[in-house]
């Protein structure tokens, strides 16, 4: 019974700890569910901009590439070039796609925060703000990048990729495991705390100047977002690459 009891009382301690929350946020309710709508809406918007330029820009292509397939294509051998650098030459094509989409998602959601004018949309509750201002977005990035990393040593090692675990000596287990849970960890909260700290400064700037002032900051806000979008996908990259290491 005493132990019924304790169990029941951390569960009922972890249910509080989940359900705290900062500033006021507006939800869907779906079903017996709470949706964040303040990040879905954004997400989408983000999203459909991925999928629409695209298309737009590659309607009609060319041989010789000019104007918006330029671009594209241009953006796509960035793409390429980071991945074969941190995979390597003979693993890194399949892993393009995933590296890609967690930079452009990343890149676009952050500008979008720098340019984009979110808190002139009135909600009933909080307001709107670049998707990776939201700390569940960056740990759902972060924990897509770790199981692409378990796959990666998976697909490619077998059972025999949980052998880097007892390297170079069997006591190093704790050090080893606790590392890959470190890694997801510090993506996430690295990308969220820069991204949170630059529209907080801007917001801070806002209230106490005229809006006009902070307006040269803003070449520094986009730096910043583009060096968070690119620190988070070399790392996602080199981790895949880390993880298939002996197969190059």
């Amino acid at each position: 019974m005493y132990i019924e009891e304790l169990q029941s009382s951390a569960v009922e301690n972890l249910y509080q700890v989940s359900s705290v929350e900062v500033g006021q946020h507006f939800y869907w309710q779906v079903g017996d569910f709470q949706v964040h709508a303040q990040v879905l809406v954004t997400s989408w918007v983000v999203i459909a901009l991925l999928l629409t330029l695209p298309v737009i820009a590659t309607r009609n292509l060319q041989v010789i590439p000019t104007g918006s397939q330029n671009f594209i294509e241009y953006v796509l051998e960035f793409i390429r070039d980071l991945t074969r650098t941190q995979v390597g030459e003979e693993e890194y094509r399949p892993w393009v796609p995933f590296v890609g989409t967690m930079f452009l998602f990343i890149f676009v959601s952050n500008w979008s925060g720098a340019l984009f004018p979110w808190r002139i949309i009135q909600l009933p509750q909080g307001e709107l703000a670049a998707p990776t201002n939201d700390i569940n977005t960056t740990v759902a990035l972060a924990l897509l990048t770790s199981v692409a990393y378990f796959y990666a040593g998976l697909h490619k090692r077998g059972f025999s990729h949980f052998g880097k675990y007892i390297q170079p000596t069997p006591v190093l287990p704790p050090i080893n495991i606790s590392e890959d849970f470190t890694k997801p960890l510090s993506l996430s909260f690295r990308l969220f705390g820069n991204i949170l700290a630059d529209e907080s400064v801007v917001a801070v700037l806002v209230s106490l100047v005229p809006p006009i002032v902070p307006v040269p900051t803003m070449p520094l806000g986009l730096s910043t977002s583009a060096i968070q979008a690119l620190i988070f996908a070399t790392l996602a990259a080199a981790y895949i690459g880390e993880s298939m290491e002996g197969h190059h």
